[in-house]
């Protein structure tokens, strides 16, 4: 039987908190609520089983922006933010600061929901590949790499490893950074794309599941963040290049080890 996923929703309108306690309870969800980033983080520091952190912005006291980024330091727990402002400030910052999905004040409940299932659909996607990485270990290297190269355990590109099952990108120098769901299934989508150009309605679709809006900067955002982790220079990127009109495409090599030839 399928474990009821659990959601914290995090804002300080007592109206929204039980609408959406009433609304995601019905759909078969656990729901904790908190009027305060100062309360929410207390009580995911006692109790993180939280599956889905829903963010407003405009909290009294530590706003989202900091109970987001402070999260982040302890959680790659996935987080969609509220915001009741219509700047596009907003939602930048709140990609930037590893969010990884946003939805404008007033919005409809289903339309949530819609997005809390897509970033459920992509999670459980990942986990079911590594799962059948694993029982996979006892085939050739040549012949996994061959059929699924998606399942490979570890990534070498460039100056970079990604292990895919801790999800931490690791630099030769030593450095290693562990990556928000959002920033892994975008470097994902590159790996397994090396030298293909992926248009920006690709990359919304199978990061977000919905089409980038034409005024959308989503997608610009996403890849500033993931050029940042990989130490990239913002003006002459060699990594990850700009196709203008067209997208973007990974430029280098990607190597894929499965687990039996990393634990060798």
């Amino acid at each position: 039987m399928t474990r009821s996923k659990t959601v914290f929703v995090v804002d300080d309108d007592a109206e929204i908190r039980n609408l959406l306690k009433t609304y995601l309870e019905k759909h078969q969800f656990n729901v904790r609520t908190a009027d305060s980033g100062e309360s929410f983080l207390a009580d995911f520091e006692q109790d993180s089983a939280a599956d889905l952190i829903i963010l407003d912005i405009m909290l009294p006291g530590e706003d989202g922006f900091s109970v987001c980024r402070s999260l982040r330091m302890k959680s790659l727990v996935p987080v969609i933010m509220l915001t009741a402002n219509s700047d596009e400030m907003d939602r930048i910052i709140g990609l930037e600061i590893g969010a990884d999905d946003y939805l404008a004040k007033p919005f409809n409940p289903r339309e949530l929901l819609a997005r809390m299932k897509a970033i459920f659909r992509r999670i459980e996607q990942i986990a079911l590949s590594q799962e059948v990485s694993t029982e996979g270990q006892q085939e050739s290297q040549e012949t996994h790499q061959k059929h699924s190269p998606s399942l490979q355990r570890r990534f070498s590109f460039a100056d970079f490893c990604l292990d895919a099952l801790s999800r931490e990108l690791s630099h030769q120098d030593g450095t290693k950074c562990a990556l928000s769901g959002a920033d892994y299934n975008l470097l994902m989508l590159f790996l397994n794309n090396p030298g293909t150009v992926l248009s920006r309605e690709y990359i919304a679709e199978n990061t977000r599941g919905r089409d980038s809006a034409p005024l959308d900067r989503f997608i610009d955002v996403h890849i500033s963040r993931l050029r940042q982790r990989l130490n990239e220079d913002a003006r002459h990127p060699q990594l990850i290049k700009t196709i203008r009109g067209e997208g973007y495409i990974l430029t280098v090599d990607v190597d894929c080890q499965d687990a039996n030839s990393v634990a060798q």
